[in-house]
């Protein structure tokens, strides 16, 4: 089945070459294929523009450095396209799943970042531990564990638990700012008159376009702030955080140990469950399974090992970001070249504040109506897994596993396990569904 994906692919992209580059169905540029420079370069700027709001809001909300989310985010993607022998087109951000804990384990120190870093390089170390694992037990396992009736709502919730965020985002909400709601509905007019509409190359970067545009309506109702731009240096280092003496060149933690560390290390239950989730839903847009070729085992070292060296650094830890999966499911560019360019890009930024800075001026009403295309197209994966599985919903085994999961992944429920550590949303609805689906008789 991956083989005949793969032919379909390749050949629509043949035959997309020939018609000025019109999207159809199938894949623009496969996994593999490196896009002409030009080209190249616009794609990946697409995705910085995807992933930006996303990365630099967990350590504006956590108080750790930006320009090292920045860097690592664009070095975790890298060391995850090498884990994973170049075979998925995943881009690691900000994993906003340990913000709480990252919080609390700071005031607990007195404002000493050293226990909530000491505990996301644990966390990265419980990635790779769990890979090797199942490097040794096999994979077999994960199609009984994780079948489409668990896997379609499992997508569903990524998307639709996002939801908020957008439309937050956007002010579609009461007593929103008429601004705000104007230059987001603008941004997602645009953007979705790009993606119905248009032709050959500017099909495929409606965001870019659509970012572009809804900026200029932000810029014309006057809710676009410049004070970090005039603020911000050329060119400066990351504010790095490190574990050993620096002679005041970087800020510096100390590795601790103690019990406000190890109270972070269970959530990586909580992100595993979300690697798989994410993983599944790009599968099924590239027409792959991943969590078999390259391997769950693979892809969890590549972000454990990103989470690790990011946490190391002084950045927050890194997870697979929807946002970028979005981008691709839409644009059907799948390109591996696309998003280690993506990459490049952050770490470039990194270093140049003044650019940086200008990209952060995006106000979120932008980011917010084009969040509402790309959650929404998460979701509607998931209702094209069921459909294309032909789950039977006559079935009421079937009716039981996704009705727990919706309600459990949306409705806010949560478990809380040890410490600081809460088992919700689309972890705890995994776990429902996966305990469920072995329970259920056929």
């Amino acid at each position: 089945m991956r083989s005949f994906f793969y032919g379909l692919c390749r050949e629509r992209e043949i035959v997309m070459e020939k018609t000025d580059l019109e999207i159809q169905q199938g894949l623009l540029y496969d996994v593999n294929v490196k896009p002409p420079i030009g080209r190249w370069f616009v794609l990946s700027f697409q995705h910085v523009f995807a992933m930006f709001g996303a990365t630099v809001l967990v350590p504006i909300l956590t108080g750790l450095p930006i320009s090292v989310a920045l860097f690592a985010s664009g070095i975790g993607t890298l060391i995850y396209i090498v884990a994973t022998k170049a075979k998925v087109p995943v881009y690691l951000g900000s994993s906003f799943a340990y913000i709480a804990a990252v919080q609390i384990a700071k005031e607990a120190m007195g404002g000493d970042f050293s226990a909530a870093q000491t505990g996301l390089i644990l966390v990265g170390i419980v990635y790779v531990i769990v890979a090797v694992v199942i490097k040794f037990i096999g994979k077999g396992w994960i199609d009984r564990l994780l079948p489409p009736i668990v896997i379609g709502p499992m997508i569903m919730i990524i998307g639709l638990g996002l939801a908020s965020v957008a439309v937050g985002s956007a002010g579609f909400t009461t007593g929103g700012d008429w601004r705000v709601m104007a230059t987001a509905f603008a941004t997602f007019a645009i953007t979705a008159t790009i993606m119905s509409t248009a032709k050959g190359f500017l099909k495929i970067v409606p965001f870019i376009v659509g970012i572009f545009g809804g900026y200029l309506v932000a810029l014309a109702l006057g809710i676009v702030d410049f004070t970090a731009v005039t603020e911000a240096a050329w060119l400066s280092l990351p504010q790095f955080l490190l574990p050993f003496g620096t002679n005041g060149v970087f800020g510096e933690y100390r590795l601790y140990f103690g019990t406000e560390t190890w109270v972070i290390v269970p959530i990586a239950l909580v992100t595993i469950s979300e690697h798989i989730g994410d993983h599944t839903v790009l599968g099924k847009i590239c027409g792959r399974n991943f969590l078999k070729d390259p391997g769950l085992d693979n892809t969890l070292i590549g972000d454990g090992v990103a989470t690790a060296v990011s946490a190391f650094l002084g950045g927050p830890a890194n997870t697979t970001y929807g946002e970028n999966t979005g981008v691709v499911g839409l644009t059907k560019v799948a390109s591996v070249w696309v998003v280690g360019g993506a990459a490049v890009i952050a770490i470039v930024l990194s270093f140049i504040g003044k650019i940086s800075a200008a990209i952060s001026t995006i106000p979120w009403a932008v980011l917010g109506g084009m969040s509402i295309l790309l959650y929404g197209f998460i979701a509607s994966n998931g209702l094209r897994v069921l459909i294309d599985e032909k789950v039977d919903f006559s079935k009421t085994r079937n009716i039981i596993i996704a009705a727990t999961m919706l309600v459990l992944g949306l409705g806010g429920a949560a478990f809380k396990l040890v410490g600081l550590a809460t088992l919700s949303g689309t972890a705890l609805a995994a776990i429902a569904g996966v305990l469920l689906n072995l329970i259920l008789p056929e």
